[in-house]
Parts: C-alpha cells; sequence; structure tokens
C-alpha cells in the first residue's frame, strides 16, 4: 500500500526534491491565496509547450498554504526544467484586490529552484506586458537523480584577528584585461579558482563576494541587486553551462579557497527582488502569492512600498519569508559550504507593515538556530527609506556591521578637515562609540567591519584622484551616486597630464589610507583592485558598467607594482602585530600623545597630527608606537617611549622604504621628523 505523500505528494521540502526510496520527484509551492496551481514540465527541445502538465487537485495535492505532487521519475517524459501557472482566487477576504498580481497566463520560476535555466527567446519584456510568456520565461532545473559532489574533506579554520575581507565582483575580478587566464573561464566561479595563487600571495583571509545568487541577466544591472532566485548561482559566473555544472563550479571554488584558508562570504539580497513595483516583471513571488512576499500599501495605482530604493520591498516579517530566507542561508551553508552572508540594507529586516520594529522576529530566528552559531552575518545597517541602525540601533547585536562611519571619518581626517583628529583617534581605537565595550552592551570591535572603499563608490586610487564624480558613462547625465565622497584629488582632478609631484601625493595619501586602516581595531575590508589601484576613472557608482569601466585591470599590477608590494606587507604586518586586532578594546594599553610626547590638545580643530603607544596586557610582547601627521607640513615629534625602536613603516618614503618589516631602521633617538601627510609606524 502507498503512503499518502507517495499518492498525494509532501508539502515538505519546498521546491522540488528527489525520493530515491521511490524514484519520484516531489515538488511544493507555497500559495496562499490561488485558486489552481498547474505543474509543468519540459525538455531539453521544447521551452514552450510543456511536455506534462499536472493539475494540482486541492482536494489531494494542497496541505494549507502548500500545494504539492509527486511524481514517478518514470513520468516526467525526459523533462528536465520545471515552472508553475497559477490562477488567483476570487474569493480573498481582508485583502483588498490591488494586492494581489495573479496571472495564469505567466509561466512562473519556483522561489526554490536549485538552478535557473534561460532559454534563447529569454524575453524579460513579455514578463511585463499582457499575455503568455511562455517560451520566454526563466525555468527552474530538476535536478538529477544522482549529484554528489567530492568534498575532498573540506574544512576551514574560522579565521579571528587575522580576517582580511577582499570584496570581490565574480565577473569584473578576471574579466579584464591582463588577468592570466583561460578566456574560456574569465568572468567565472572557475576564474576565481584560477586566482587563488594570487589571492593567498596578497594576504587577504576572506573573500566577500557582491552578489551571486541568480539575478536577472537582463537589461544593465551589472553589480546583481536584483535578485530573482535566492538558491540557485548566477548562471552567467558560470563556464559549465550544463545542468548542475552551476551548481559544481560553485563548489568547487569554494572548496578551493578553502584549502587556500580563505574563507567565503556571500552578498545577499533579501530585502528586494528584480521584479520592481508595478510596471515590473512577473517572474516568481509576484504571480505566485503578490500579498505574502510583498510589503504593500493602499495605494490603488502602485501598491509596492519601495524602502530599498527599486521598487518592491520584501516582507520580510511574513513568517513564510522568513523561511524562504532562513532556507536558503541553509542551503548556502550546508550544500555549498559557505562560511558567512552579508546582508545588503539589512535594516529592511526591521520593517513591517508598521513603522521599524524593536525586535524582527527574523533576528531571533537566526540566533537561535545552532546552525548560524560559527556563520559571520554582517549588517549593511541602514535602507533607501531613512532607517540609519548602526551600532546598538541595528537589532542583530551579535551581528558584524559594514561601519559607514569609519569610511567618511577616515576619509575626512586623511585629507585633512578640521577638527577630526579626536574622531579619527575613536575610529581607530575600534569606534567604541558605536559598538559600546561597557557592562551593558559588550560588543566587541571585530563587530565593525572597518573600510575605506567598497564597489559602491569610488576605489581606493580615485578617492585620491577625483574630487567629483563622473557618472556620465552611466547614462543619467552625472545626476546618480552620491555627491558626499569626503575625496580629494592632491590637487588635480582626473588622470590627464597629471603633474608628477600630484601623482607622488595621491600614492602616498593611498598608502596613508590602508595604513590607517590596517592600523585600527576591527575586521579591515577593502575591495578587489585597491591593492594595485584600479581605477573606474571617476565613476562612484558603476552599477550598469559591465565593461573595462569596471572590470579590473591586471595591466596596472606591474604598472602599480610598488603599491601591490606596500599592500602585500602591509598585511603581514598586521597578522604580525597581533596586538592591534583583538577581541577587546585596548583600554589601558593605548595611550595617546601629542606631537610633543605631552597630552593632545583636543581644543585646536587645525590639528593635524598625534601620536599613540599600543601594549599589550593580554600576552604579547610587541608594542608599537605609531606617529600619523595629516597636516601640509612635516613635524617633528618627540617620542614619549624611549626606545631603541623598529621603523617598520614610513610612507612617506619610496618604494623598498616605506615598510620594512625583515631589514627594520632601528631608531634610538628621541626626536622624529614626520613627513607632511605620512605615517610612521614603530615597533618592537
Amino acid at each position: 500500500m502507498n503512503s499518502w505523500y507517495t499518492t498525494e505528494g509532501a508539502p515538505f521540502p519546498m521546491g522540488v526534491s528527489y525520493i530515491q526510496a521511490e524514484d519520484a520527484y516531489n515538488f511544493a509551492l507555497y500559495s496562499k491565496n490561488a485558486g489552481q496551481v498547474n505543474l509543468l514540465l519540459y525538455n531539453s527541445a521544447s521551452f514552450t509547450v510543456p511536455v506534462v502538465t499536472k493539475l494540482l487537485d486541492f482536494n489531494v495535492n494542497k496541505s494549507q498554504r502548500i500545494w504539492h505532487c509527486r511524481m514517478p521519475a518514470a513520468q516526467l517524459n525526459d523533462a528536465i526544467y520545471y515552472a508553475y501557472q497559477v490562477f488567483g482566487n476570487l474569493d480573498i477576504p481582508d485583502e483588498p484586490a490591488y494586492w494581489q498580481h495573479f496571472d495564469p497566463d505567466k509561466i512562473l520560476l519556483d522561489p526554490y529552484a536549485r538552478e535557473v535555466f534561460f532559454p534563447p527567446c529569454f524575453d524579460p519584456v513579455a514578463a511585463c506586458q499582457p499575455g503568455s510568456n511562455a517560451g520566454k520565461a526563466p525555468l527552474g532545473f530538476i535536478p538529477a537523480a544522482t549529484n554528489v559532489f567530492d568534498w575532498q574533506n573540506d574544512d576551514i579554520v574560522k579565521h579571528e584577528g587575522d580576517l582580511v575581507i577582499y570584496e570581490m565582483h565574480v565577473r569584473g575580478f578576471t574579466m579584464g584585461a591582463g588577468s592570466g587566464i583561460d578566456p574560456e573561464i574569465q568572468g567565472t566561479y572557475a576564474g576565481v579558482t584560477a586566482k587563488i595563487p594570487y589571492l593567498k600571495s596578497l594576504g587577504i583571509t576572506a573573500v566577500e563576494l557582491i552578489p551571486s545568487h541568480q539575478f536577472d541577466p537582463s537589461g544593465d544591472n551589472y553589480w546583481g541587486y536584483n535578485t530573482l532566485n535566492f538558491f540557485a548561482p548566477h548562471q552567467e559566473y558560470a563556464s559549465d553551462k550544463t545542468p548542475g555544472g552551476q551548481i559544481s563550479e560553485f563548489k568547487t571554488m569554494v572548496r578551493e579557497l578553502h584549502k587556500a584558508g580563505i574563507e567565503v562570504i556571500m552578498d545577499v539580497v533579501f530585502n528586494h527582488t528584480t521584479e520592481g513595483d508595478i510596471n515590473g516583471p512577473v517572474y516568481s513571488f509576484k504571480g505566485i502569492d503578490n500579498s505574502t512576499y510583498y510589503l504593500l500599501s493602499d495605494n490603488t495605482s502602485n501598491p509596492y512600498d519601495n524602502y530599498s530604493g527599486t521598487g518592491n520591498t520584501m516582507r520580510t516579517g511574513h513568517p513564510v519569508v522568513q523561511k524562504l530566507i532562513v532556507d536558503s542561508l541553509l542551503y548556502w551553508v550546508k550544500e555549498m559550504h559557505v562560511d558567512g552572508f552579508r546582508f545588503d540594507l539589512a535594516s529592511i529586516f526591521s520593517r513591517t507593515s508598521e513603522p521599524t520594529s524593536a525586535e524582527p522576529p527574523i533576528f531571533a530566528q537566526l540566533n537561535a538556530d545552532e546552525d548560524f552559531q560559527q556563520v559571520r552575518l554582517i549588517a549593511e545597517p541602514w535602507d533607501a527609506g531613512g532607517t540609519y541602525q548602526l551600532g546598538r540601533g541595528f537589532p542583530g547585536n551579535s551581528w558584524a556591521q559594514w561601519n559607514g562611519q569609519y569610511r567618511d571619518d577616515i576619509r575626512s581626517f586623511a585629507k585633512s578637515d578640521a577638527g577630526m583628529l579626536g574622531t579619527a583617534i575613536t575610529r581607530i581605537y575600534g569606534s567604541d562609540d558605536i559598538f559600546p565595550g561597557d557592562l551593558m552592551n559588550a560588543y566587541h570591535p571585530y563587530q565593525s567591519i572597518n573600510f575605506i572603499n567598497c564597489h559602491d563608490g569610488f576605489t581606493l586610487y580615485d578617492l585620491v584622484a577625483y574630487n567629483d564624480k563622473h557618472n556620465e558613462a552611466n547614462g543619467q547625465n552625472n545626476t546618480d551616486g552620491s555627491d558626499d565622497n569626503h575625496s580629494w584629488n592632491c590637487g588635480w582632478e582626473g588622470d590627464s597630464n597629471v603633474p608628477p609631484d600630484v601623482m607622488v601625493l595621491r600614492y602616498r595619501q593611498a598608502k596613508n589610507l590602508l595604513t590607517l586602516l590596517m592600523l585600527s581595531n576591527g575586521t579591515p575590508m577593502f575591495v578587489a583592485g585597491d591593492e594595485f589601484l584600479h581605477t573606474q576613472f571617476g565613476n562612484n557608482n558603476p552599477y550598469n558598467q559591465n565593461n573595462a569601466n569596471s572590470w579590473l585591470d591586471w595591466t596596472r599590477l606591474n604598472t602599480m607594482l610598488e603599491h601591490y608590494d606596500f599592500t602585500v606587507q602591509l598585511i603581514k604586518f598586521r597578522k604580525t602585530y597581533t596586538l592591534i586586532s583583538r577581541s577587546r578594546y585596548w583600554r589601558s594599553d593605548f595611550v595617546t600623545y601629542g606631537f610633543d610626547g605631552n597630552a593632545i590638545d583636543y581644543s585646536d580643530p587645525t590639528l593635524f597630527y598625534f601620536a599613540y603607544h599600543l601594549t599589550d596586557s593580554t600576552g604579547s610582547d610587541n608594542e608599537l608606537y605609531v606617529m600619523i601627521n595629516v597636516g601640509w607640513n612635516p613635524q617633528n615629534f618627540t617620542i614619549a617611549i624611549p626606545g631603541p625602536w623598529k621603523q617598520l613603516i614610513n610612507t612617506y618614503l619610496g618604494a623598498g622604504q616605506d615598510i620594512t618589516l625583515d631589514n627594520p631602521l632601528v631608531i634610538s633617538q628621541t626626536g622624529y621628523l614626520v613627513g607632511e601627510r605620512s605615517v610612521v609606524v614603530l615597533g618592537r
């Protein structure tokens, strides 16, 4: 006698799954408000007319809100793709009709599909207009009955004080000139794998991949912040286009990165989808159960709340959406072996139909789940609707957070903005004003993700080469992108006919900024290419520049080799001097001095130099004496702590002398002339 599940299908797990004992597939789809659901199966010869259409009977194939069925593999008729057709329920209590977006003409992608296929005639316009989009819609892959990946005993030691995050665009990392890899794998997961020796030699210990979930391949979104599916790897980043190839290639990249001691963090976008507002395409969530998946308002002409700045906002307060998010995260952790996540516009998790909630349930859910205890959770603690929750304001109090205040304050200090000295000291110390380490809060400094640059904004080189953004290539008359960049061009805008002395200053300023980053307590992050001064030609918002304007130009590794060598040595310095990065604040181990060895006069807003002495009462024998001068003139410092010291870093000096870890100059005198706009680090 067959079990009920064999006959009717099971409401779990969501998506499609293979039942080995029955040689059958189970399909499960949530839709609270659907009146009818049809399962559509397609083979490799036809993407328009399904080879199997299964009408789900709610008397047999529905449990509460979930529609389900089970099909023996022999009945699939060689199908390898699947989708759904969903009809609306004309009698929906307690919800206005304009909250629904059912359209039985649309072929709908399963939100739980593990891999997405785009037919040759894929057309997003067809998903926006009335009528059928059959043959033009994305489809889910039906997984193979046997699909075993050899992880080769994959394991990685989680990094602590030696964590250095390298933010990377999978395509942009190897697509550009001079990447030195096989053209067939440029811009792919396999391309990242091929460059692992480079990453290891650089010294970074984690890569943070900006969105690699399957996003809409149409249009001009290069960055990928327009997710279509939260389970599938982005298919354009896979060189292997065969069924299962995307997953296998991603897994191989993760496995090999782990072998090199490099963690993998994914940038995830659960705040909105690519379906946009009322005028956007109907690919999946809209046509399956619009009012469950999106925050909606009483605006009858366009009911989509837009706290993401992209047209819609996911209803992350709904239990079904929370389950989708948690299931997605668990899949990437357990099946794909990802080590952590950076949540784009994470403050949207606080959004419900009501004003911002103090304790959104998604945070409690993640904190309580043992599967997430060793997973890195990093928030971008704001959204596009005006919520800004950096530090204590963010509900996930154990999460790390992108510290946008660190970025702005260190940039301002480095370019000699008045009155920034005290704030800069606080940022270097670990930003305890934002992440307080007191009895009540007990935050850790490593929860502050310190960065000078990221994908969103100027690169490190452009930060010291442009006062103003130059986003004309984006096609919006230079109106897009932030005007508040805290940048300084060192006296000459751009790269045309730059005087030699300006270039020298730019190189030094770039070294200064990276040095301050690596001297700071907290977790450092920089964006790929900053190690060889990659430029985007002044574009601070190249979200649509899937071209050489954004791709890393690896020929700069040769032209900017001195800066690359400096960066490698700087990362090595941070790892060697473990007293910098700590679980706790430096407290009494950290003492600041004025240039004369006395107390700092914080009342002077034009003070641009200070020193500090850092020891380690937790066990390390190392200590540092750091002198920082961001002023316009050289400054004589009195070294307050008697020597001898070893001169480890002096950014004023040229290549080969600016960082000398292996054969440092011994400093015995008490006086030291620190050049204008430079950082000196003494150690012992």
